[in-house]
């Protein structure tokens, strides 16, 4: 007898054999002792997760000979003949290549015949979204309404393809994807049957090389079983399937950390002269540093992450001394240069610089620390509060009045004194709340309103003296007719105003001042930081 593979060899015969799906399983038992099977079921999820074996087994609970019962005896003609592929009551059809119209109407003139000699007559459409949109219609009757007799199952790995009008008249299972722990498991109970020795490291290896698909890492170990003698040799493995082992990914990773550029091109160099695919191992990167953020986030970790704990051991340890930050700026860089390397004609060069731009990067301050470091910046440089910023948002620390703290930060009292100008009673209080009205319809005059002295002349006639810097008065000429609107609104009368500038030698020094300030802060190590981190341009730099 010619040999079978593991996948055949040991496909499971009741639903408690079918690994990872005990959403589906269950759900199907239950509703097979509660007499309430659909006459339309529609198996969907990624290829090799048990579909059309979960259908077959259905199929065998449905007409065994005890049933319809949850766990089909397999030892009665019906079950035989199902195991067997040869029932005649029960019809395994290939969507692909039976997809067309008149094939569909040649199985609705089929389904008036009652069954040979089990309770059903059942039809298994496999990758049924193949078939045609004309063969879906003239099908969609006859899944709504099936003689009583007979049992549609479907199985597709793109149930989107499928007309919503069929998906209505089905009752839908969706299958997932298997963890690597259960397929490891799994694989390693099959090795004990078969009296061959793999590591756990090997097992570990092909189950996350099958893509959660337990067929595909059934048709792997057939495939290492058959070039190996046992005991499998690991490195053997690695050969085999022609895959990078895990710590070379852990390298790769903890040179890029270390920014060691030579290491990390000495280990892509022995990746490229063993044959591996470059493409191939990038997405293991990615898929490594993504599964390192979620290890330092510290939560759902065996949840989110499907590798085994030793691996995750190992994980904790490589991100112990990076930020989260950190981690983020590398992954955001391996998709970014994600379509340099997979479209390259040079994939090697191209994933050596994507490493090299990766470990160059500098770790951005979390952000709690980089406004700490700007509040310092703020005070060495002389920075001061913006007088119209809210003062409960940050009150000062010694609990005094920010907008009537005679000295700020160190600067002398005298800086914050506002000019008094010449006035005369109540014409003091309108200054003050023209002031008000002007900072808060124009926020940028506040500074230069606040050094702006206002003096009656004549009825109808003021005068605003500024004596700050030729800045603040070309702001305050600027806005003439504003002013004087407002002016107007206060006063209630109609005003002509006139703006003289009164910029001294102190004024000058000042301006001087505060240039050295701009270029002090524009030079600083820490601003710099800040429009790297956060991508950012300096607008404007404000002197208060």
């Amino acid at each position: 007898m010619s040999y079978i593979v593991l996948a055949r060899k040991y496909r499971p015969q009741v639903f408690e054999d079918i690994i990872g799906q005990d959403h589906v399983t269950r759900t199907l038992a239950n509703s097979i002792t509660a007499g309430r099977v659909a006459h339309a079921i529609l198996f969907s999820g990624p290829r090799g997760t048990g579909k059309t074996t979960a259908a077959r087994i259905l199929a065998k609970a449905m007409n065994c000979a005890e049933g319809p019962v949850a766990t089909p005896c397999n030892t009665c003609r019906s079950c035989r003949e199902i195991t067997d592929g040869n029932a005649a009551d029960v019809f395994e059809i290939d969507g692909a290549s039976n997809n067309s119209v008149d094939q569909v109407r040649e199985l609705r003139e089929n389904i008036r015949y009652m069954p040979q000699h089990s309770r059903y007559r059942i039809y298994i459409i496999d990758e049924v979204h193949m078939l045609s949109l004309a063969a879906f219609n003239a099908l969609l009757k006859t899944i709504e309404e099936p003689p009583a007799h007979v049992l549609f199952f479907f199985a597709t790995t793109e149930s989107q393809k499928i007309p919503i009008t069929i998906l209505s008249r089905c009752q839908r299972h969706d299958l997932k994807r298997i963890g690597v722990a259960e397929i490891a498991s799994h694989m390693a109970n099959l090795c004990s049957r078969e009296n061959i020795r793999v590591s756990d490291e090997s097992l570990e290896l092909m189950a996350r090389e099958s893509g959660g698909c337990m067929r595909d890492a059934l048709s792997l170990l057939d495939q290492v079983i058959s070039c190996s003698e046992s005991p499998v040799d690991h490195n053997h493995v690695l050969d085999i399937l022609g895959v990078v082992d895990r710590d070379v990914v852990f390298a790769v990773t903890s040179a890029i950390i270390r920014k060691d550029i030579p290491d990390i091109l000495e280990i892509l160099d022995e990746i490229y002269g063993r044959g591996h695919d470059i493409k191939k191992f990038y997405a293991d990167l990615i898929e490594h540093v993504r599964n390192l953020m979620v290890v330092k986030q510290g939560k759902r970790v065996s949840r989110l992450v499907d590798v085994p704990p030793r691996e995750i051991d190992l994980m904790k340890e490589q991100v112990n001394p990076v930020s989260e930050t950190y981690l983020s700026q590398i992954l955001d860089m391996l998709f970014k240069e994600e379509s340099g390397v997979r479209f390259s004609s040079h994939p090697r060069v191209a994933m050596e610089m994507a490493c090299i731009k990766m470990a160059q990067i500098k770790p951005a301050l979390p952000i709690e620390t980089l406004i700490e470091k700007l509040d310092t910046l703020k005070k060495k440089t002389g920075f001061r509060r913006d007088p119209h910023e809210d003062p409960v948002a940050h009150p000062p620390e010694d609990g005094r009045d920010a907008q009537k703290d005679p000295a700020v930060e160190g600067i002398p009292a005298g800086d914050h004194e506002r000019p008094a100008g010449r006035h005369h009673g109540g014409d003091k209080d309108a200054w003050e709340v023209i002031k008000d009205n002007i900072g808060g319809k124009f926020p940028s005059l506040s500074v230069p309103i606040s050094k702006t002295a206002f003096e009656l002349t004549g009825d109808n006639g003021a005068l605003l003296t500024v004596t700050g810097t030729e800045f603040d008065a070309k702001m305050v000429e600027r806005k003439k007719d504003d002013i004087e609107s407002i002016i107007k609104g206060v006063m209630k009368k109609s005003m002509t105003i006139e703006i003289k500038s009164n910029v001294n030698q102190d004024n000058r020094k000042e301006i001087k001042r505060a240039s050295r300030l701009k270029e002090g802060a524009i030079n600083h190590p820490l601003v710099a930081d800040a429009v790297e981190i956060f991508d950012g341009r300096i607008v404007d730099i404000k002197i208060l």
